[in-house]
């Protein structure tokens, strides 16, 4: 492999405006900001990488403690303080260099933040950009074509998998109506994500949480998918760690077998606080790990603990680190997932290409990959063409699936091909320097 110097560095971001307030850890974001890494090698080469901020999702005690206005600029300082830190240093591999400025910017973080408990994940999200554009490079000087050329062999076995088709996850937050999730099973989507743990105490957040899942299931209870073993639709919940005992959740569980919805419960996502250490083997039910994973330290002591699924976040801890996450899981036979941050087009194929590779969900038969993006967005069909395939057949659903097909794992959906949008941003930097010279 080719030792690579970073020689240059620059960021920018644009804020996207959200369709309607979108809710979830009981509170509500009104737009993200999309972030971009300028990277060029002493070789002549640059790549921009993506990232899509979200400070609710990353550290809800941030998100409480400033503005939404004031959350966003702390995480893209941190994303600045990073680049600064690589440029002009020097790499061979793309998993090593995360790993050895990562905690370094969580420090920094801690301290523009006042928060000394900030969580691991805020860093990651911080660097998801500057990850990107270092995986690009590294694809471009050693002459990678394609994401599986690019992995290098340690990390292959988790993501060697190649399915034909992957399921493409709607997100159901608070505001969103059953009449929607409704219309969203007739338009063939089959597995959807749906948020609980609504505002309020605990006890209002489970009556409102019991009722939303009597609303659900009463709507869509009865229709039958070919895309499950029991025919049933499967059922995804994500409660963003809103359940603070564990006799709480089991109330649920509870109401859930007294309306006959227990048996679609695929997958419950993150119910309980992760400071709380609760073991779950007793559980009946797959409970996934997400932002409580936030390395593969994090995930051995989960999976330790009695969770049964991992979600992946490609997009929003970094691919380097879910790299890490995904191979500890397979060691020990534990499926894994892609869910989405909310993230734009192209990141929805960074992700895509670690859902496409994984072994296929117990039950499923395919791949599972949520995105959410295109319900959320208000300026969503113009972020689409930004995108470099923007009118390829893999980036779209059809019957609930996205068909990830030969082009899309020749094209590697997208993601090692520039954007115009995004490298357009940066024209001026190559032109500065010509006026220099």
């Amino acid at each position: 492999m080719k030792k690579i110097q970073i020689s240059e560095v620059n960021s920018k971001f644009e804020r996207e405006p959200l369709i309607r307030p979108f809710g979830f850890k009981g509170s509500y974001m009104t737009e993200i900001w999309q972030t971009a890494s300028w990277m060029k090698s002493s070789s002549g080469f640059s790549k921009v990488g993506l990232c899509t901020q979200n400070v609710l999702w990353s550290d809800a005690d941030v998100f409480a403690q400033y503005t939404e206005s004031g959350g966003n600029p702390l995480m893209y300082t941190m994303t600045e303080y990073a680049m600064q830190i690589l440029k002009g240093q020097t790499f061979i591999d793309p998993v090593e260099l995360l790993e050895n400025i990562w905690r370094e910017v969580l420090e920094y973080g801690k301290k523009i933040t006042g928060n000394p408990n900030l969580r691991e994940t805020f860093a990651l999200n911080a660097l998801v950009g500057i990850d990107n554009a270092i995986w690009m490079l590294y694809a471009k000087e050693n002459g990678f074509e394609t994401f599986d050329e690019m992995i290098p062999e340690k990390w292959r076995p988790a993501v060697s998998h190649k399915s034909k088709t992957v399921a493409s996850i709607p997100l159901m937050a608070y505001s969103i109506p059953v009449s929607e999730i409704k219309q969203a099973v007739e338009d063939g989507y089959f597995f959807m994500k749906i948020k609980i743990g609504h505002p309020g105490t605990q006890e209002e957040m489970l009556k409102k949480d019991k009722a939303r899942l009597t609303e659900i299931h009463n709507a869509i209870g009865h229709y039958r998918t070919n895309h499950t073993e029991s025919g049933k639709l499967p059922y995804y919940f994500d409660a963003n760690g809103r359940y603070e005992k564990k006799e709480t959740l089991l109330r649920l569980i509870d109401h859930a077998k007294k309306i006959g919805a227990f048996d679609q419960i695929a997958v419950m996502e993150e119910p309980f606080p992760e400071e709380l250490k609760i073991d779950v083997s007793d559980i009946p039910l797959r409970l996934a790990a997400d932002e409580s994973a936030h390395t593969e330290t994090y995930t051995a002591e989960r999976i330790e603990m009695g969770y049964k699924a991992i979600a992946l976040k490609a997009i929003a801890k970094t691919l380097s680190m879910t790299l890490k996450i995904a191979n500890v899981a397979k060691q020990h036979n534990v499926p894994c997932f892609c869910a989405d941050l909310t993230v734009n087009p192209i990141l929805i194929d960074w992700n895509k290409n670690v859902a496409a590779r994984l072994d296929p969900f117990p039950g499923l038969g395919t791949g599972l990959l949520e995105t959410n993006g295109h319900q959320n967005y208000k300026n969503w069909i113009q972020m689409e063409s930004y995108h470099p395939y923007t009118n390829a057949r893999w980036r779209k659903t059809i019957n609930g699936v996205f068909n990830t097909d030969e082009d899309f794992y020749n094209t590697s959906g997208g993601i090692l091909t520039d954007s115009i949008h995004y490298n357009n941003m940066f024209l001026y930097n190559t032109s500065l320097k010509n006026q220099r010279q």
